[in-house]
């Protein structure tokens, strides 16, 4: 798949939020096709709650989110889950239910309520899981699983679906530094592989600099800074959003930025004043 075939996924004038509080107040986003968008902001500014409004969890309170120029909320559910996939922060499979079963789980949006399991859909799931290193796990229970071998089993349950656009909601939490490179890594190969548009919401901002094509950064509801990792994570941004005195510099082996706190620096000396 090739990023011409991916579609284009737009928020205009979204305001979200929940019951008596709103998270986000008109806001504008346009997701690059075919690239790695990676969504960072200090905790509560909102980047879990546009992730949910994209992935049509939750409606918006105002605004829309357009679906190649489509509004969204008008299309059937199946179609839409046969486009946008999404991993949330903590997905739950049922006792007992094998990697095989939660990975076939991915097929429903393709399949009528009266359509049999097909020669198909057992090669979609069975690519979904080599594609993700999980095919030798297919007939353990998922809760049996490390952190990091549930992760990967997660994505492949979000593959299967197919999806041209995937969403994912903290994929790397409560994983050991290795494990977050792994499911990382696998991530981009899905992408540079398959052409899939990839949306992370992630709270790592070195990662998140070093895989992003694209880093969209929030503070209190809007989006401060949106395009390349060396073009927009600059101290001034770090100190905006994230409150945070840093020295902005490139990683030695990437080149991406690198961003390093200054201990006792402005905003510290002010708390302490």
């Amino acid at each position: 798949m090739t990023s011409a075939s991916a579609p284009r996924l737009t928020a205009r004038g979204l305001t979200a939020g929940y019951p008596g509080r709103r998270v986000i107040e008109d806001l504008d986003l346009e997701i690059a096709p075919g690239r790695i968008t990676m969504i960072i902001g200090a905790n509560a500014c909102g980047k879990s709650t546009l992730l949910s409004v994209l992935a049509r969890v939750n409606p918006p309170l105002g605004g829309r989110v357009e679906l190649d120029g489509v509004d969204t909320a008008t299309l059937p559910r199946r179609r839409f889950a046969q486009s946008v996939g999404l991993l949330p922060q903590h997905p739950s499979a049922p006792e007992g239910l094998t990697v095989a079963e939660l990975v076939s789980r991915g097929r429903h949006p393709h399949r009528g309520v009266f359509q049999r399991w097909s020669a198909a859909d057992t090669a979609r799931v069975d690519d979904a899981m080599a594609k993700t290193g999980v095919a030798a796990l297919a007939d353990r229970p998922v809760g049996d699983l490390s952190g990091g071998q549930r992760q990967r089993v997660w994505i492949a349950m979000a593959l299967a679906q197919e999806p041209r656009i995937l969403l994912l909601d903290e994929p790397t939490t409560f994983l050991d530094l290795s494990h977050q490179i792994e499911v990382l890594d696998l991530l981009r190969t899905l992408n540079r592989t398959d052409g899939t548009t990839i949306v992370v919401v992630l709270h790592e901002l070195n990662l998140a600099a070093r895989y992003a094509d694209d880093l969209v950064v929030m503070s209190r509801g809007r989006v401060v800074a949106h395009g390349a990792p060396a073009d927009v994570l600059t101290s001034d941004v770090v100190a905006q959003a994230f409150d945070l005195d840093a020295l902005v510099m490139p990683d030695p082996l990437t080149s991406t930025p690198l961003v390093i706190p200054v201990p006792g620096g402005a905003h510290a000396a002010a708390d302490e004043a």
